[in-house]
């Protein structure tokens, strides 16, 4: 079938888009209703952010995520000055979307950096089952140098209204790491952040309801970081941190199995790593290592693809990452048996890219949220596609 491709900005890859570009009137939409929307082939594209939109140098960090009433949020980085992360003065930004990301409304400020040590980053964002966005980020000293006296710090903060305002943050870096930690293991720790994109909400078993985010933790005496979760089963009013999951990861990322285990994916450079969880995160199995994915050490999203005008889940696996061990060619990755092996990937963008995160839009397509880096500093692109599109790709 003929590949539909819908693009509405920036003609060549190093054009900029500017901000009078980002809402056109008359933006072009799927064809059709929702189900014929599900079953066309289509690949939609268009860049959010360049750098000096807003007055900023840069932007980074993405997270994309669908809500009940149909609405997409896209949060970021706001890297005002320069490219780097913290402890440089970063905002965390907002963006929402009524009619399946083709127009988007104005940057909503969610926390904002006051300076060097004053910024924040790398948020991850989870519905909970009453329908909340709670958002999990850091901020203050950067990780290498966070101590316990002068620490990266680890907050949380909730939206009831889809994104557009936000809670006072709740610092709950005290509960994670250091002296005072709830887990005895957190004490031999010195600072943690966040995998940003994507958290996690459990449907099935005795923890269902449960969020949890996944935290890269270094070691005190070294740069070493290990995983583990950081789980609530009160829809973020309270936190505790489970067993270690995985030693030497990185930013990683979670997503349930149809069997309620818990599937783990982490960063690395190389072959990617993963574990597995059969209590709701809580515990943790032997590391492993997926061969077929053998990525540059990049953060990506992991999701289950919903049919949802079928009426059910289906036992395939979409995870976004770079398919190069550069930071290039960021694809989708296929599991149709529960991330035991994965399939040839399709690629999203062929040059210079980054991080991603991905969703599940209630029309059942799928929507990314892509780092493109093609003249070195970073524009973030909403990209929206159907399945049928990747399964075409994957022929080619």
């Amino acid at each position: 079938m003929k590949r539909i491709l819908l693009s509405l900005f920036c003609a060549t890859l190093f054009m900029s888009c500017k901000p009078d570009d980002l809402i056109d009137n008359n933006p072009p939409l799927p064809p059709g209703n929702e189900e014929q929307e599900v079953e066309e082939s289509f690949f939609y594209e268009q860049c959010l952010y360049s750098p000096g939109d807003y007055g900023s140098k840069n932007w980074r960090i993405p997270a994309l995520l669908a809500l009940p009433d149909g609405s997409l949020l896209a949060v970021n980085d706001k890297r005002k000055y320069n490219e780097t992360d913290l402890p440089e003065d970063i905002d965390i930004v907002a963006r929402i979307s009524n009619d399946k990301g083709r127009t988007w409304s104005e940057p909503i400020t969610i926390i904002e950096g006051r300076g060097y040590k004053q910024g924040y980053g790398d948020a991850a964002l989870v519905l909970t089952a009453s329908g909340d966005v709670v958002c999990a980020f850091v901020g203050g000293n950067g990780l290498w140098a966070s101590t316990q006296n002068d620490p990266q710090y680890s907050y949380i903060c909730r939206s009831s209204d889809g994104g557009r305002t936000w809670s006072t943050p709740i610092d709950i870096t005290k509960q994670l790491w250091g002296d005072e930690a709830v887990h005895q293991a957190g004490r031999n720790y010195k600072a943690s952040f966040f995998g940003s994109g994507n958290g996690l909400r459990l449907t099935r078993g005795p923890h269902a309801g449960r969020i949890m985010f996944v935290a890269a933790m270094c070691r005190k005496n070294a740069n070493v970081l290990d995983n583990f979760v950081v789980y609530s089963d009160d829809e973020g009013q309270t936190w505790q941190v489970s067993d270690k999951a995985f030693s030497k990861g990185d930013e990683a990322k979670l997503v349930e199995l149809v069997d309620g285990r818990v599937l783990m994916s982490v960063r690395r450079t190389g072959a990617r790593g993963y574990n597995i969880s059969n209590d709701g995160g809580q515990s943790w199995g032997t590391q492993g290592y997926w061969t077929e994915i053998n990525a540059n050490a990049c953060n990506g999203d992991i999701i289950r693809y919903s049919a949802v005008d079928k009426g059910d889940e289906q036992n395939i696996l979409l995870h976004s990452i770079p398919n190069s061990l550069n930071r290039e060619n960021v694809s989708i990755f296929v599991s149709y048996d529960e991330g035991d092996t994965w399939q040839d990937p399709v690629s999203l963008f062929a040059g210079p890219s980054v991080y991603s995160s991905l969703t599940i839009l209630s029309d059942g397509t799928i929507g990314a949220y892509v780092e493109k880096n093609p003249g070195g500093a970073c524009e973030l692109w909403y990209m929206n596609f159907s399945f049928k599109w990747l399964l075409e790709q994957q022929g080619n």
